[in-house]
């Protein structure tokens, strides 16, 4: 009876990944879930209300960890997902098969990143080959996380 298969032994503060905010207030530069995806709002556009109905808003967002471009169109009074976007720098410690060592400013260290394959990839690959210091900014959302940018670390003292 007992082998279904639950664990119920972890759990967390029970904060949702994402929460609702009606349509109307969302804006440009925000964040919004589209195909259950995180998002970052690009473009809105509302149209007018017809003969019945809702004026409706039509939003263009690109995916903040695929760069894909996604549309929606929504009821202004309707709601819609939020997604928690979380964004925290760490110190690039090291790489190891594809995976980052970094460190938070508290000095705790994670190894379970992997390296982006893009131009940020690249970017933390060059640093490490040049002995470069430079901090990695992790976006976190819906249990997803990735680095999205790299600056070079001024506040280091060697």
């Amino acid at each position: 009876m007992g082998d279904e298969g639950f664990d119920f032994g972890g759990g967390d503060a029970g904060a949702s990944a994402t929460f609702p905010m009606q349509c109307s207030a969302l804006r440009k530069g925000g964040y919004v879930m589209i195909k259950n995806r995180p998002c970052k709002i690009v473009e809105m556009s509302t149209s007018k209300t017809g003969k019945h109905g809702h004026a409706k808003v039509h939003m263009v967002a690109l995916d903040i960890f695929t760069g894909k471009k996604l549309e929606d169109i929504c009821p202004s009074t309707h709601n819609m997902e939020v997604p928690n976007v979380k964004r925290k720098d760490y110190q690039l410690i090291g790489l190891d098969d594809d995976f980052l060592s970094l460190m938070d400013d508290s000095g705790d260290t994670r190894d379970d990143l992997k390296c982006p394959d893009d131009d940020i990839g690249e970017e933390i690959r060059s640093a490490i080959r040049d002995e470069r210091d430079i901090l990695c900014a992790v976006l976190s959302a819906v249990g997803e996380e990735c680095v999205i940018a790299t600056k070079v670390n001024t506040a280091v003292d060697k």
